[in-house]
């Protein structure tokens, strides 16, 4: 079993690492001490299973969480953390186990075995949907991630099977469908037409071309977009609402 350890604290993580020489059939393969260097380790090493604390600098546990459900192969998450507040966040967010810190022998192996049997049967398990949704997009560059803060995205345009992220700093692509993310941001995009979705707090005008078109017009965006017209009622309305 491959194992990712991701602390900020130095000595939480030399513990986990002399806790898990004693286990026979597992490998550390890397360690992060913020939640961006965890997501690179990850990518870089898919571990079979990632020990993460909550609270760390950067975006935390539970972020870090939600992102790696929808890794491919998508590794077992057990959280490490001195607080017992986040329980019910962290099984929100996939893991399947929570540790209380000083981390004992007999509970680590324990959350090992739960691990084994998430990684027997992971081919046929569907990622857990959050009732919180992600901070950041997760966009893979060349073998390292690039991660786009959700209030910095434009509009999100699907090319086909990626996502075209068009965001303040440029654009990115995502392995992700535009269905999916309109379901989780819901209260942040809305679609415009079947392959295209903009930040609602973007919109600044919806216009209609000498030619009949319908098309939205977005802040730091220079080319309108077009609006279908199954999407015309719906447009208009959020209108309304600004």
């Amino acid at each position: 079993m491959k194992v990712v350890i991701a602390d900020d604290e130095p000595l939480a993580r030399e513990r986990l690492r002399a806790l898990l020489a004693e286990l026979a059939g597992v490998e550390v393969v890397g360690e992060a001490a913020n939640g961006n260097d965890a997501l690179q380790v990850c990518a870089q090493t898919q571990p079979d299973l990632v020990l993460l604390d909550i609270a760390m600098p950067g975006i935390d546990g539970l972020e870090v969480a939600r992102h790696l459900a929808r890794f491919e192969p998508r590794p077992a998450v057990v959280f490490c953390t001195a607080y017992d507040a986040h329980a019910l966040s962290a099984f929100e967010a996939a893991a399947i186990d929570y540790l209380m810190k000083p981390v004992r022998a007999e509970r680590l192996a324990a959350a090992l075995e739960r691990a084994r049997t998430f990684i027997v049967g992971r081919a046929n398990t569907a990622p857990a949907a959050s009732t919180q949704p992600r901070r950041a997009l997760c966009a893979r560059l060349r073998g390292s991630l690039r991660l786009v803060p959700v209030e910095d995205i434009l509009y999100l345009q699907a090319e086909e099977k990626y996502v075209v992220v068009h965001h303040l700093r440029g654009e990115d692509l995502i392995e992700e469908s535009l269905r999916s993310l309109e379901d989780e941001f819901s209260g942040r995009f809305i679609r415009i037409h079947r392959n295209c979705l903009i930040a609602r707090d973007r919109l600044q005008e919806v216009r209609r071309t000498p030619a009949g078109q319908v098309h939205a017009v977005l802040r730091d965006v220079p080319q309108p977009l077009e609006i279908s017209r199954r999407c015309v009622a719906g447009l208009k309305t959020e209108m309304e609402r600004l």
